[in-house]
């Protein structure tokens, strides 16, 4: 049996010290929240190499506009450290049809026809940790923020979409309770959003 030397090892991270850490709400354009864009290109682009140069990621990150991620139907909320932005993301209302399993859907015609789910839906969108904050906890406390603002906003269900290539996020959803809409033995399939939900009243 081989081991790792302690000295090739990753670094264990540090705990959240919750003194340290604040909570708050962004509008998309906010100087802050650039790190978070940014971090999101440049974690797409290395992923899904070949797609999208992190430019183009970039510029499709600021696709949906600023009111998108705004009350009264959507926000974005950014985890500061010291200040400085660690972790974000954010909820927008779905109107579009969703992804997945038509059996499994709130609403099983909207996969392939016209209109929003069958009630009102927030689908999470920009989930990010600044990559030397990982492995701390932070997502957690993104997700748990803005399941409190969607719940505060009116919304029943949670949507949300991950891609082929983003075990860590597919992992993520399911420890904190989101239902997939695809087959999770059969992750990551093929090269199509992967969807979950969260009923926020059941």
């Amino acid at each position: 049996m081989t081991t790792t030397p302690l000295r090739d090892r990753a670094p264990r991270p540090a705990p959240l010290d919750p003194a340290r850490l604040t909570v708050r709400a962004a509008r998309l354009h906010d100087p802050l929240v650039g790190p978070l864009l940014d971090g999101l290109a440049h974690e797409y682009s290395t992923r899904y190499t070949g797609l999208l140069t992190p430019a183009e990621l970039r510029d499709e990150l600021e696709h949906y506009g600023v009111e998108e991620f705004a009350p009264p139907h959507g926000a974005l909320v950014l985890v500061l450290q010291d200040g400085v932005p660690v972790a974000g993301g954010a909820f927008r209302r779905r109107w579009e049809p969703e992804h997945g399993d038509a059996a499994r859907l709130a609403d099983p015609t909207a996969r392939d026809g016209e209109g929003a789910p069958a009630v009102p839906t927030a689908e999470l969108k920009r989930i990010w940790t600044h990559e030397a904050h990982r492995r701390r906890g932070l997502a957690r406390v993104v997700l748990a923020e803005l399941e409190a603002r969607a719940a505060a906003a009116g919304y029943p269900r949670l949507y949300l979409t991950t891609g082929p290539k983003q075990p860590e996020a597919v992992g993520l959803y399911l420890a904190a309770g989101y239902t997939p809409l695809f087959e999770p033995a059969a992750y990551p399939g093929d090269l199509v959003p992967h969807a979950f939900e969260k009923w926020l009243d059941r």
